[in-house]
């Protein structure tokens, strides 16, 4: 049953329907980090979480579990998708018309609920941690600062505010599991 399978499966296996599953599953998280990145623009949420899906289904035979799991993978995906729209001044969407895909346009009500749904689901995320560990993954993953100026601001090592990301990402990817 593909419901039983891992993410890095659902990538691999090369099924259309194990792929819908991995979108749903990574859809939320994806956006999330999206949203926090972005601010309040859901329209260029969509466009990002859009074409980011589009390159995932389209480059997924590159994915290499050795090098880290498939939300990783996405992440990465969704970052450098970002960064490109920065420094292009437009969200790129050479996967998506590749592949067929329409644009999508969605009324302003729909990206209000959008942009509600984003910040929401990631701060419940968050906030579920112990505040040393959020405040490690905000500050690394999300604001990507380094691990050196993390730990000289809040007084402790680098091996310290690794741990507390490592701890926190561990316990975020347990939850999600356990949800799946």
């Amino acid at each position: 049953m593909l419901a039983d399978w891992s993410d890095e499966e659902l990538l691999a296996g090369g099924r259309a329907q194990g792929f819908a599953l991995l979108y749903e599953r990574r859809y939320p998280l994806i956006r999330g980090y999206l949203r926090r990145r972005v601010g309040p623009h859901p329209d260029l949420v969509l466009d990002l979480l859009a074409e980011t899906f589009a390159r995932a289904l389209e480059r997924r035979a590159q994915f290499d579990p050795q090098r880290g799991t498939a939300a990783g993978w996405l992440l990465g995906i969704a970052r450098h998708l970002l960064l490109d729209a920065v420094r292009e001044g437009r969200v790129a969407d050479a996967s998506r018309r590749r592949l067929g895909m329409e644009r999508i346009v969605v009324a302003s009500e729909r990206l209000e609920l959008v942009e509600r749904e984003s910040t929401s689901e990631l701060e419940r995320s968050l906030n579920g941690l112990p505040v040393e560990q959020r405040e490690a993954i905000e500050r690394r993953v999300l604001a990507e600062e380094p691990y050196a100026l993390i730990a000289a601001q809040i007084g402790c090592s680098e091996q310290v505010v690794r741990k507390r990301v490592s701890r926190g990402l561990a316990t975020l990817r347990r939850r999600m599991k356990e949800s799946a």
